[in-house]
């Protein structure tokens, strides 16, 4: 009952109405069934009986009538309710895209894309099927099968009971049934998301696997857990015709005993012809929601099972959100200070202890070997991950009291694993500022060294460019997410090894444009390169445990022969002094 109650929540309050007016449809018109054969029931006993034909049209023409009412009201009943559900479908996936929006770093490193996906689409699409077809076929069959139950009793009463004793037995099997199923598609819902997750890493990696020649073993990869959700499917599948028999004898042997007992009560005296014809006619409605409560048992199963999927997404809150004493700032001016800030990731110490303190305008360079926190440093300062001691403060607010949307829009960033929509050349450059006029987006995309190739795309800056970027260069897809960062005019400009995949001179190009910028902001840049850190204000050298090993700038840094003197030998065929003691 809890996914119904927030489904129901999901629903426009517009949409509530009619669905409940669908609802009684169904159950009015489930009763209207009792009506034909009523008159069935009289057209036998006044007519055929008593060899009357003159009751025969009108009995005839109001058995029509009611036919083409109750066709008129289904019909209704079905586009309200594919109305309804349609919209709600609409709601949800709406609801839930703005959720992933606003999600912090953690829920995506804990849920893979392939499940998210299947959430949005495979699981939502069972919540638009409960409310088109489960909800109002359980109403069919439950006020079918008591209406039918009641009509029986004043008819005769000896008979009925003798059909309702059967129900409770199905009512046992049911219970059994619905207990053994619910685990079953909770696996086969877990299958289907690794299924879909494989398929999407293979297709968003696919370069990839083609440079290893590895297209036989991904074959066989998706074949196994193709194959486990086929077999998931099947063991329901299973399950339910172990059960089927047994409900479809219970089914049956209400037509015999109609036949039986029936016969024998006419015989005897008790039912009149025409009565018995009401029982053989309607057996049926008792019978069917037996048979249909098996196949509305399953899918209430799943629809609960990807309910509660959609539901953890929906109602959960991401623990990165605005301070309830959050402050809005008219514009970010670029003053960066960490104090004693350390973090950890899942227990694992990550940085130590980082102090410094960039003014508007400053350049911080920050090297380090791989795993030195590095790229945790602007991860925190843009707060998609809270410090664990310490505090960050940008221009003098430490940054959990600002507000999320304006501490992050007053940073560009612009990262070695590039990502590019599948967008134009200049929506892509434009992503952060869409009221950039296209001589502003040339302009940024000049002083990124991007606008020289951009022209000669096939369409030039209308040229839409592949998913992730597919059909550039590393450096060209580097190039384009630098000019996206400085469309922004941030006060806080992130360059983490933005410019690794670009030739020297180009690089020199860029670091130029950098200088020449029309608005003032605060670089902080991680590179490898020397050439590229050379000429910050500050050099942060991090070591492989987190901490600050060295700071200062160029030539300070290299008279400390430490990490960075080093790197500055190495990548200038220096030989390091003391390097052969």
């Amino acid at each position: 009952m809890q996914q119904i109650k927030w489904l129901w929540s999901v629903m426009d309050k517009r949409f509530h109405r009619k669905h409940i007016i669908a609802l009684v449809i169904s159950a009015v018109t489930s009763v209207m069934l009792l009506i034909n054969p009523s008159l069935t029931s009289r057209l036998v006993d006044e007519v055929i009986v008593a060899q009357n034909p003159e009751p025969l049209i009108p009995i005839l023409m109001t058995m029509l009538g009611f036919k083409v009412l109750r066709e008129c009201m289904r019909y209704y009943m079905v586009i309200s309710l594919e109305k309804t559900s349609q919209n709600t479908i609409f709601n949800l996936r709406n609801r839930l895209f703005t959720r992933l929006q606003y999600q912090d770093m953690r829920f995506f490193d804990t849920h893979r894309t392939g499940d998210l996906m299947t959430r949005m689409s495979a699981d939502a699409d069972w919540c638009r099927h409960f409310l088109s077809y489960i909800d109002y076929s359980a109403v069919d069959s439950v006020v079918m099968f008591l209406s039918t139950s009641i009509y029986f009793f004043f008819v005769n009463w000896k008979l009925a009971l003798a059909l309702v004793c059967v129900t409770p037995l199905l009512m046992l099997i049911t219970k059994v049934y619905s207990k053994r199923v619910r685990q079953l598609f909770i696996n086969m819902r877990d299958k289907l998301s690794e299924m879909n997750t494989a398929a999407q890493e293979n297709i968003a990696g696919n370069r990839v696997v083609k440079a290893f020649a590895r297209e036989e073993y991904e074959k066989e990869g998706f074949d196994k857990r193709s194959s486990a959700f086929r077999d998931s499917h099947l063991a329901i599948n299973k399950l339910w015709l172990s059960f089927y028999p047994f409900i479809e004898i219970l089914a049956n042997a209400m037509t015999l005993i109609t036949v039986f007992l029936g016969g024998l009560f006419l015989i005897q005296g008790e039912l009149t012809p025409g009565e018995l014809t009401i029982f053989t006619s309607l057996s049926w409605a008792v019978a069917h929601p037996m048979r249909m409560l098996g196949n509305l048992l399953n899918d209430f199963q799943r629809f609960s099972t990807c309910a509660n999927k959609i539901m953890e997404m929906d109602l959960g809150k991401p623990s990165i959100v605005d301070n309830s004493c959050a402050v809005s700032h008219e514009k970010l001016q670029g003053k960066v200070e960490f104090r004693n800030v350390s973090f950890a990731y899942d227990g694992q110490d990550v940085l130590k202890d980082i102090t410094f303190t960039a003014n508007p305008g400053d350049t911080i360079a920050i090297m380090g070997p791989t795993g030195s926190g590095k790229t945790t440093i602007i991860q925190l300062l843009a707060r998609f991950y809270d410090v664990r001691q310490g505090e960050i403060l940008v221009d003098d607010c430490d940054v959990r009291k600002w507000k999320l949307q304006e501490l992050r829009g007053g940073i560009g960033t612009a990262l070695q694993d590039v990502f590019l929509f599948s967008d134009t050349a200049e929506g892509n450059v434009a992503f952060g500022n869409q009221e950039l006029t296209f001589e502003e987006v040339r302009d940024f995309a000049n002083r990124a060294a991007a606008d020289d190739f951009i022209t000669k795309l096939p369409e030039g800056y209308d040229t839409i460019i592949g998913e992730r970027g597919v059909g550039l260069s590393g450096g060209q897809r580097q190039r384009i997410a630098l000019a996206r960062a400085l469309a922004m005019r941030p006060g806080i400009l992130i360059m983490d090894d933005t410019t690794s995949a670009v030739d020297m001179e180009t690089e020199q190009y860029i670091q130029q444009q950098l200088k020449e910028l029309p608005y003032d902001c605060t670089k902080i840049i991680i590179a490898q390169r020397i050439s590229s850190v050379k000429d910050a204000d500050q050099i942060l050298v991090l070591d492989r445990t987190g901490a600050i090993a060295e700071r200062g700038t160029h030539q300070e840094l290299l008279k400390n022969h430490g990490y960075y003197y080093e790197t500055y030998c190495l990548q200038n065929g220096i030989e390091i002094e003391g390097g052969n003691d």
